[in-house]
């Protein structure tokens, strides 16, 4: 639509049509999953039966909400815990990686930069299994070489924040780049010439001007790292993410305690994402 030049009233109306039917297909799914988790009914689906809180607080052999389900919130607490430590170690790496990528007389700087980006265009099934095997590999060697166990090469924990990690830093590397693209290198040249060193320089000016970046950059790898699935499927052990188990369920059939989980999420990323443009507007203010 060019603002600028008249349309028709036939454009108008299905350009607001086009406008409804695209965020009624975005929004539905989870509206419909909202209201279902509210149902009064022993299958996550319809019809409505009525209203009914028992999928959040029931604690009974025939119903038990979400509150009281230790496998869902240990998968929940897993889950956490994994994305946590991804966004602290994306963020820092990504944050230096952007760093590395800014400066004008690094040798083989576009052959790096597609070896960075490359996790990003490769389907996280073909990831997941690259790193079990590149894993596995490395613990086998180590066993037979030096009669050594371990455990960061089994499937468990720590190998899913690497594996999570291997392409999530490339997402943050690319937010704060695009962030310091935008950087005026004056200012730092003018706090050196007042007596600053460098490591005050890049504390008190840098990075308080990547600081958004960083910021929403650090909110995305929680969440991605939070709902991952394919490469997680794969490194998972015994302490199942909240999706592997939600798949698990799902697959096995399950009760509407999906639907009450999924409730739960949108709120605190909703909760989570109004408190981020909030701080963001506050800054640039």
């Amino acid at each position: 639509m060019i603002r600028s030049l008249p349309n028709s009233r036939a454009y108008t109306l299905g350009f607001k049509l086009y406008v409804i039917l695209y965020f009624t297909f975005l929004f539905a799914p989870l509206l419909v999953t909202c209201v279902l988790a509210f149902n009064d009914s022993p299958f996550p689906s319809l019809p409505w039966k009525g209203f009914t809180l028992d999928w959040f607080m029931a604690d009974n052999p025939d119903r038990l909400g979400i509150f009281h389900d230790e496998i869902n919130l240990s998968s929940i607490w897993v889950s956490a815990k994994v994305a946590f430590f991804v966004t602290i170690l994306s963020t820092a790496v990504g944050t230096c990686g952007a760093f590395l990528f800014e400066q004008e007389d690094f040798r083989f700087k576009q052959a790096l930069y597609f070896l960075m980006i490359s996790p990003l265009v490769i389907p996280g099934v073909i990831l997941g299994i690259s790193v079990l095997l590149f894993s596995n590999t490395l613990g086998i060697f180590f066993e037979h070489r030096w009669n050594l166990d371990v455990g960061l090469f089994r499937p468990g924990f720590w190998l899913v924040v690497l594996g999570q990690f291997s392409f999530i830093a490339t997402l943050v590397t690319l937010v704060v780049s695009a962030r310091l693209k935008k950087f005026d290198h004056t200012l730092e040249e003018a706090a050196m010439n007042l007596g600053a060193n460098r490591a005050e320089v890049i504390w008190h000016i840098t990075l308080k001007f990547l600081r958004p970046a960083i910021i929403g950059s650090g909110a995305v790898a929680f969440l991605m790292s939070f709902e991952n699935f394919n490469t997680t499927l794969f490194l998972v052990g015994s302490e199942a993410t909240l999706p592997i188990n939600l798949y698990l369920q799902v697959r096995d059939g399950s009760t509407p305690v999906i639907n009450a989980i999924s409730f739960l999420l949108i709120v605190c990323t909703s909760m989570a994402a109004m408190v981020n443009l909030f701080l963001a507007k506050k800054e640039e203010v």
